[in-house]
């Protein structure tokens, strides 16, 4: 039986991935911050699909929450077989509008502990010649849009760079691009989701279900989506100059308020 361990697994796409493989009939190590979360959903989750579920507590945006996951992630005598790094938030204002302490706090999570922990992970998989690393990011990376874009786009433009590195390998690494999912990310930012089209939301379970399936085809990038996929096809082709006025003004219509 595999193992799969996933950052943020108590909440949104990371409950979906903890839901998903668990009910493939994976083992997890789920991590997050909330001890009492954490046992209440590997409860649920073995009680549920009869596999061993194991809570790791950890604050990712410090060193020593990134080194005990890093840590479970080199143990070769209880190998993880795919890593879901999904963790991470959003802080509400604009640019200098946000403390430099919560936008440190975000590279911290988005950037150094995906960075850390993909190589830990990637690591000990290149030595079994076998697994698969998930870096969520966002199709907020792929617009002119704020520093949680650019930590998103450092995600993309690193995990599709270390999958050319790791080709032939046996170590699969894929950056997962959604769009705006019904998920607890937003409330927990302070941003207001009223004014989002229903057509822009994105059901969790069917998003995961669409990452795994790119997963298993190779892709280094997976935007698991039709409508967003069309989306992005027009920001290719759009002037960057352009795209950045357009990007402001959309998130002022449909971003934090």
């Amino acid at each position: 039986m595999t193992t799969a361990l996933i950052t943020g697994s108590t909440a949104g796409i990371g409950a979906a991935f903890a839901r998903r493989l668990a009910a493939d009939g994976h083992d997890l190590v789920l991590v997050a911050r909330d001890t009492k979360r954490l046992r209440e959903q590997a409860t649920e989750l073995h009680d549920r699909h009869g596999i061993e579920a194991e809570v790791l507590t950890a604050d990712l945006a410090t060193d020593e929450g990134i080194e005990a996951v890093a840590a479970r992630l080199s143990d070769l005598r209880n190998p993880v077989d795919l890593l879901v790094n999904n963790a991470g938030f959003g802080n509400k204002g604009r640019y200098l509008d946000v403390s430099m302490a919560d936008e440190l706090r975000m590279l911290k999570v988005h950037c150094e502990a995906v960075l850390r922990l993909t190589s830990a992970a990637a690591e000990a998989m290149r030595s079994r010649r076998r697994g698969g690393i998930v870096n969520v990011a966002s199709v907020a990376a792929f617009v002119p849009r704020g520093t949680y874009g650019a930590s998103k786009a450092w995600v993309v433009q690193f995990t599709q760079g270390a999958a050319k590195d790791m080709a032939g390998s046996g170590v699969r690494l894929m950056a997962l691009c959604p769009g705006f999912v019904r998920t607890e990310f937003h409330e927990r930012a302070g941003m207001g989701t009223d004014n989002i089209p229903n057509w822009m939301w994105l059901d969790a379970d069917k998003l995961v279900a669409a990452a795994l399936t790119d997963l298993a085809r190779g892709k280094s990038l997976s935007i698991p989506d039709p409508r967003y996929k069309a989306l992005m096809s027009v920001v290719k082709v759009t002037p960057r100059g352009l795209l950045g006025g357009l990007t402001s003004r959309t998130g002022r219509k449909y971003g934090p308020r």
